[in-house]
């Protein structure tokens, strides 16, 4: 009952983030071009037969109730018919408020992980579902393909983008994607594109016009990188990536940055390590 089964828990990038509209509930109709990263957040899990979730690694500044890790776990547990539980520790290195969706893969990793672990046997169509609850991000994460999305970004083609280098960097800076989506600034009339238009130099993150007025320090950090090669916002930030032609030149620019903005390169992958992990977990487990 102590084996101890490891996953990881990958970034994702917005090739592009249109923002197309505003619905009447509030939320915004989007669309984008998701890819995962092999930069990966580590969640290791140890079944127990307490009946209890135990998060061993709490994250600061974030309330037990309010971690996605937690929830996600509590939300299958109603489904399961055993006594099992689990404790969960998380190595975190995706940076917070960032636009990589951190907190969404880590709860797409929970639920994924469980419901292998607990044998709840569902389908990823009802966890994606489940998933979707906890945030926007979650569903593609739980699917585990590189994706054309629409909607809120729930509803998912497969894609298959270069799988490129990327520089990945951070300003100091925490941006809540709430306030964005809020601000006044936000365009929210971008032109709908057909899944088959997805070539993505020509595309925008609709995004950065808010907060690079509002984020000197993103701002700056963009207009450096676009000398070196081609930059854009992921998400809601404060994450750029800078597409390279190969490992090294990621390296040479990442050299070039000042040493108060985080950063790391990592390749493109149109399929989430998650899913490549949870095919040895089966096996493990069967």
């Amino acid at each position: 009952m102590n084996t101890t089964y490891t996953l990881p828990s990958p970034a994702k990038l917005n090739l592009f983030l249109h923002v197309n509209g505003r619905r009447p509930d509030g939320y915004h109709e989007l669309q984008t071009l998701f890819q995962f990263l092999d930069y990966s957040d580590t969640i290791s899990l140890t079944l127990t037969d307490d009946n209890k979730i135990t998060l061993a690694t709490p994250i600061d500044g974030v309330a037990e109730a309010d971690n996605l890790i937690v929830r996600a776990a509590k939300m299958l547990e109603p489904l399961k018919s055993n006594n099992l539980g689990i404790n969960i520790a998380i190595n975190k290195v995706l940076p917070m408020g960032g636009g990589l969706g951190g907190g969404s893969s880590n709860a797409a990793t929970i639920l994924l992980a469980l419901n292998e672990l607990w044998q709840l046997k569902l389908p990823l169509e009802k966890l994606a579902e489940l998933g979707l609850s906890l945030g926007a991000d979650v569903p593609i994460f739980v699917r585990g393909f590189a994706a054309f999305a629409e909607g809120v970004g729930e509803q998912l083609v497969p894609a298959e983008p270069a799988e490129c280098w990327y520089l990945v960097s951070k300003p100091e800076v925490h941006i809540s994607t709430q306030e964005v989506f809020q601000s006044d600034d936000l365009p929210r009339n971008t032109k709908k594109i057909s899944a088959f238009e997805l070539n993505t130099d020509h595309r925008q993150n609709d995004c950065e016009v808010v907060v690079t007025k509002h984020y000197p320090e993103v701002a700056k950090l963009l207009a450096t990188l676009l000398e070196y090669a081609p930059s854009r916002m992921t998400g809601t930030g404060a994450c750029i990536f800078t597409a390279c032609t190969s490992e090294q030149e990621a390296c040479d620019i990442q050299a070039q940055l000042p040493n108060n903005i985080e950063s790391f390169v990592a390749k493109g992958v149109n399929q989430s390590p998650t899913h490549s992990a949870l095919e040895t977990l089966r096996k493990n487990l069967g």
